[in-house]
C-alpha cells in the first residue's frame, strides 16, 4: 500500500483534488497533533522574501503569535498606547516579527503560506472523521478511505455534515467522492498561525537540505 508521503499517492491525491486547489500549490506529508497528513499549500513569495532579506527568527511561540494579532500590518502604533505587558510583549517579538523603536512599533510579520487542504489516511470512515476533525481550525480537510465502506450514501452525509471531503483509494488511483466545505475561519486566531508557521519551517528545512 502506498503511503501519503510517497509522490505516486501524493500525486493521485492531487490529481483527484484539482479542482480543489489554487494554481501554483506544494504538496508536503507532515506529522500534527499525532496525525499525519497531505497538506497543499501556496507560498506567500512577498513574505518569504521578506523573511529571507531580513534573516527572520522563527514564529512559533503562542504568545509572539497572539501578540501580532493585535497590531495592524504595516501600520505604526504608539507605544504609549499600550500598557506595560503589551510593551513588553512587542519588545520581546522575534527578529523579523515587527520594528520596534522608543516610540512606536510596525507589524511586519504575516502568515508565509495559505493552506488550501489537509488530507489524511484512515482505515474506517469513523477514524477518518477523528483524524480529519483535528484539522478543522486550520484549514480545508478530507479523509482518504483505503476501501470502499458499506453504506456509502449514510457515510457521505455524515462527513458532508461535518464539513469533511471523502477520497477512495484504488491500488494507486484516488477517486473523489465527496468536496470538502470551503474553509471560513470566523476569526484569526494564534493557534490556526502557529499550524501555518509549523509547517512553514517543515519546508524551508527541507528547502535547505
Amino acid at each position: 500500500m502506498a503511503t501519503l508521503a510517497s509522490s505516486l499517492m501524493g500525486g493521485s491525491v492531487r490529481a483527484a483534488s484539482r479542482n480543489l486547489l489554487q494554481p501554483g500549490g506544494q504538496a508536503r506529508t507532515v506529522s500534527v497533533f499525532g496525525t499525519e497528513a497531505l497538506c497543499f499549500y501556496r507560498l506567500e513569495e512577498a513574505e518569504h522574501a521578506r523573511r529571507e532579506r531580513v534573516s527572520a527568527a522563527r514564529f512559533d511561540h503562542m504568545a509572539d503569535l497572539e501578540c501580532l494579532l493585535t497590531l495592524p500590518v504595516g501600520m505604526a502604533v504608539p507605544l504609549q498606547l499600550l500598557d506595560r505587558s503589551e510593551r513588553r510583549a512587542v519588545r520581546g517579538l522575534p527578529a523579523g516579527a515587527a520594528d520596534c523603536d522608543r516610540k512606536d512599533v510596525i507589524r511586519r510579520a504575516v502568515r508565509p503560506l495559505q493552506v488550501d487542504l489537509a488530507v489524511v489516511r484512515a482505515s474506517t470512515w469513523r477514524q477518518g472523521l477523528e483524524r480529519a476533525g483535528r484539522f478543522a481550525p486550520f484549514c480545508r480537510r478530507a479523509m482518504l478511505l483505503d476501501r470502499r465502506p458499506a453504506h456509502l450514501d449514510e457515510i457521505l452525509a455524515e462527513a458532508d455534515f461535518y464539513g469533511i471531503g471523502v477520497f477512495l483509494a484504488s491500488g494507486s488511483d484516488v477517486e473523489l467522492l465527496l468536496e470538502p466545505e470551503d474553509y471560513m475561519p470566523l476569526r484569526h486566531t494564534a493557534a490556526a498561525w502557529w499550524f501555518v508557521e509549523d509547517l512553514y519551517q517543515r519546508v524551508r528545512s527541507a528547502s535547505a537540505g
